[in-house]
């Protein structure tokens, strides 16, 4: 069996905040008639350039075409040295690998007849917990529209939230102490993120002022500058609280261990290139003993059945992950989307060959898009994800 072409769909799907997100769906086919299906997710974020999806489509048919999809490692290298590690962890190049290397995985387990999760490794669990995240605030008038969400979220079975921080500390206090006085120990933030946007000594002093009104915190997140291994040290030693930090490539997640930066490690397949890589840094954080949480971009339901078999795979997921994606758009591309419950998400079937979600070919025709561009958005509404300027 050999690729025999390879499809780039581009989508654009609205949030519920208005931001509209563009994706690119992939198929690959094969000369047999089995198709695999991917995503590459959330291209619709900075670094502000976008992708020319007419050379995409003819690169990726110059590598894929006539090689065997169960070369996957292969593949892999080959796509690395075409799309390189930038140590940035919204790098476009590993949105590619990534929506390739889901594609393969499904195309695999549907020629063999298991889910993706038996081809890495095997289940050690059908659900894992999740969180549902509550934005950036930059103004006191959005503590109001955030307890609506934690209300409605909760209202369907969400009670862990995690909370992006370092904007307006006044805001953040202000509905840390609501909810907490409404919802009392029903309802807890896992982590406080700042998302790099402050140096770790400002970092700690928000942080110290964010605390007292905790409510189950579980960690801290990105508390100093993106490759900052120095300062995500020195906050980490000056915290009672573990330290989480995405992994965006190789050598970045190297160099967190060897200045001991982190006591967990987010991986995400967007991030870090595919189903592939992620458990190669799966593994490094294992044999490191280190904790690990599956992270996201908010992923349509194709990326996140992949994150689903995968942290579902993964013995040492110790944390509340954050794959809630579905959650978060007015819309999907496929027949059967992922399923959530009482706060968990649900691995697709295992008796359901590959990644376990059917393409809808008309909802891919409602939401194509012809480019992946975004016009005038703003790098607050970037970083916010709201239509809001």
């Amino acid at each position: 069996m050999k690729i025999s072409n390879v499809r780039l769909h581009a989508v654009g799907i609205p949030r519920h905040t208005g931001f509209v997100n563009k994706h690119v769906i992939v198929k690959l086919e094969t000369d047999e008639g089995v198709t695999g299906i991917g995503e590459m997710s959330d291209f619709s974020h900075l670094p502000k350039y976008s992708i020319d999806l007419i050379d995409l489509s003819r690169t990726l048919n110059t590598l894929l075409v006539g090689r065997n999809p169960f070369d996957i490692e292969d593949i892999n290298r080959e796509l690395l040295d075409n799309f390189p590690e930038a140590m940035y962890y919204y790098e476009k190049g590993s949105f590619i690998r990534n929506g390739i290397d889901n594609a393969l995985y499904d195309l695999c387990g549907k020629i063999l007849g298991v889910s993706a999760a038996e081809l890495l490794g095997g289940r050690v669990r059908s659900r894992m917990k999740v969180c549902y995240p509550i934005f950036r605030q930059r103004f006191m008038e959005e503590v109001e529209s955030n307890m609506e969400t934690v209300r409605e979220r909760y209202g369907q079975g969400f009670d862990v939230f995690r909370l992006y921080v370092g904007k307006n500390t006044e805001a953040d206090i202000e509905l840390l102490k609501r909810i907490k006085s409404e919802f009392g120990s029903k309802v807890t933030i896992k982590s406080f993120d700042f998302s790099h946007l402050l140096d770790w000594k400002e970092t700690l002093r928000t942080f110290k002022a964010l605390v007292p009104y905790e409510v189950g915190l579980e960690m801290v997140e990105s508390p100093a500058p993106r490759n900052d291994f120095e300062g995500l040290y020195n906050f980490r030693t000056r915290i009672d609280y573990p330290v989480s930090e995405h992994v965006w490539s190789s050598m970045q997640q190297s160099e967190m261990l060897k200045k001991d930066a982190v006591d967990i490690f987010n991986i995400s397949p967007i991030f870090i290139g595919g189903l592939t890589a992620a458990r190669k840094a799966s593994a490094l954080a294992e044999n490191g003993r280190k904790s690990i949480v599956i992270g996201t971009t908010q992923e349509l339901s194709i990326g996140t059945a992949a994150m689903a078999h995968l942290g579902c795979a993964l013995p040492h997921l110790k944390f509340t992950s954050d794959p809630t994606g579905p959650e978060l758009y007015i819309g999907d591309v496929v027949k059967n989307g992922v399923q959530y419950e009482d706060g968990y998400l649900i691995a697709p079937d295992r008796n359901i060959a590959g990644l376990g979600v059917e393409l809808d070919e008309e909802l891919l025709e409602e939401y194509k898009v012809s480019d992946l561009g975004w016009g005038e958005v703003t790098v607050h509404q970037l970083q916010d994800r709201t239509s809001t300027k």
